[in-house]
């Protein structure tokens, strides 16, 4: 019997745009209702301003999505919000990690949310890119991002949204040993330039995921996007026109961003949520 029939879903997403516009919001609160809509489930959803409030999720959650965010994840460490942040992973964690606490936490982390719990677990190095990086790319996976049940129905490369100015690179290769942690994608390769290919995402443990890229991206917070002037600039500058012009036509490609949006945050909640079910 599957109790989640009966009970109300309890979703925490954890907010660390700091009140900067952002679609990734909208995004997120949609997939839940769809994923709430489609599987027939009593969702309760809300939301904790982590930067701007100092609100963190308790305990009582049956699963978490952390947001992308503005900024530097390298510079705020030390700042209140910051060292809660922390403290919450560290909490959660040892949650999942004693053998009588059930059922366990799933977590997502969404791009600054990723790096930030990159530089917590200290799997890489997080830093700065020599430029912006923002559009619509291939992310490759490997073997063991090929064989992730969030990235179930994928295909190899998958199309994603990236929007960012610091990356994790340098991969710790002893401390993602010593947890268990698989690293499942990668940036694409380019081979004009001489720089160390990006982290795009890490199972960090059973009950722990991140992306570097934007999952929850839809069609239409990206058309935005794109027609921004400084985007579009950005865009064009690093890439040329023709790729500004492709990544519009790719954002209807029912193949492309669409099947990531599809996939992806459904794909964590389907699994974070079987936890529930009563054997």
């Amino acid at each position: 019997m599957n109790r989640t029939n009966n009970k109300k879903i309890k979703i925490a997403i954890l907010d660390l745009y700091e009140g900067a516009a952002n679609q990734g919001m909208r995004c997120l609160q949609q997939i839940v209702d769809e994923w709430a809509l489609k599987n027939n489930k009593d969702v309760q959803l809300d939301i904790f301003d982590v930067r701007l409030k100092l609100e963190l999720p308790d305990l009582s959650y049956d699963a978490y999505i952390s947001s992308g965010g503005p900024g530097s994840p390298m510079d705020t460490a030390g700042l209140e919000w910051d060292k809660k942040f922390m403290h919450w992973i560290k909490q959660v964690n040892n949650w999942n990690n004693d053998f009588s606490n059930y059922p366990k936490k799933h977590v997502f982390f969404i791009c600054h949310s990723f790096q930030l719990a990159c530089r917590h677990f200290k799997v890489g190095n997080v830093c700065a890119r020599n430029s912006t990086s923002f559009g619509t790319f291939p992310v490759h996976m490997t073997f063991d991002g090929a064989n992730e049940m969030v990235f179930a129905g994928m295909k190899d490369p998958f199309y994603a949204v990236d929007s960012r100015d610091y990356q994790v690179i340098q991969p710790n290769h002893n401390r993602l040993k010593e947890m268990g942690a698989k690293i499942l994608a990668i940036e694409k390769e380019r081979p004009h330039v001489h720089y160390e290919r990006a982290i795009m995402a890490i199972r960090f443990n059973d009950y722990f995921i991140g992306t570097q890229f934007h999952p929850e991206a839809d069609a239409v917070g990206m058309t935005v996007h794109l027609h921004t002037p400084d985007r579009k600039e950005t865009v064009i500058k690093n890439y040329g026109e023709a790729k500004w012009q492709s990544m519009i036509e790719h954002l209807n490609d029912p193949d492309k961003i669409l099947w990531t949006y599809s996939h992806i945050i459904p794909n964590f909640l389907n699994i974070a949520i079987e936890e529930l079910v009563e054997n």
